[in-house]
C-alpha cells in the first residue's frame, strides 16, 4: 500500500482545525508544516481582512520554506453543492520533496450555532496533482489516519462526525 503522508498531514492539521473551530464562529486561517527533521510546526493568520490572511497563507505555502517536507492551508469557507451552501473546511496541502505535489479537499461540516449543533461530514478529495495515479482509498486512509494521530481533536471529530455526506 502507498503512504500517503501528504494526506496524513492533511488530516492532522485538518483536525486541528476542527477542533479549533467546534465551538467558534469562524476558523483563524491556519498553515502547519512538517520539517525534514519530523518536527511540526503551525502558523495562524489573523488578519484583520480574511482574504488578506487567506492570500497570504497560500503565498507561504505555494512558496514553502527552507526545511519543509509538506505543508497543509486550512481556511473556512462555502461550498456550494446540488443541495445548495454548506459551510467547509477547504484543505489545500503540497509536499515539496520528493517530487512536488499537491491535494485539496474539502471537509464539510455543520456550525454549532444550527438548531442540530456542530457536525462533520465525510471529507471530499477535489483535486490531486503531481500524482501518476493516486489512490483515493490509500489517500483517505491517509487522511483518518492523520485525524486519529491528534489525539484531542480526533475525540471532537469522531464525537461529531456524521456517516453521511454533506
Amino acid at each position: 500500500m502507498i503512504v500517503y503522508e501528504i494526506a496524513e498531514t492533511s488530516g492532522f492539521f485538518g483536525a486541528h482545525a476542527i477542533w479549533s473551530g467546534s465551538d467558534s464562529e469562524r476558523l483563524i486561517p491556519l498553515l502547519g508544516y512538517v520539517d525534514a527533521d519530523g518536527t511540526e510546526g503551525l502558523e495562524r493568520f489573523a488578519f484583520d481582512d480574511v482574504a488578506d490572511a487567506i492570500r497570504t497563507g497560500g503565498e507561504w505555502l505555494q512558496a514553502g520554506r527552507p526545511g519543509w517536507l509538506r505543508a497543509a492551508l486550512v481556511v473556512d469557507a462555502s461550498l456550494h453543492l446540488p443541495r445548495g451552501r454548506i459551510d467547509a473546511l477547504i484543505i489545500d496541502a503540497v509536499e515539496y520533496v520528493p517530487q512536488r505535489r499537491s491535494i485539496q479537499i474539502a471537509v464539510p461540516y455543520r456550525p454549532h450555532t444550527t438548531a442540530h449543533g456542530f457536525a462533520v461530514y465525510r471529507p471530499k478529495f477535489v483535486e490531486a496533482s503531481g500524482f501518476t495515479e493516486p489512490d483515493y482509498d490509500a489517500l483517505r486512509a491517509a487522511f483518518y489516519a492523520g485525524v486519529d494521530s491528534h489525539e484531542q481533536a480526533a475525540a471532537v471529530w469522531n464525537a461529531h462526525l456524521l456517516d453521511e455526506s454533506a
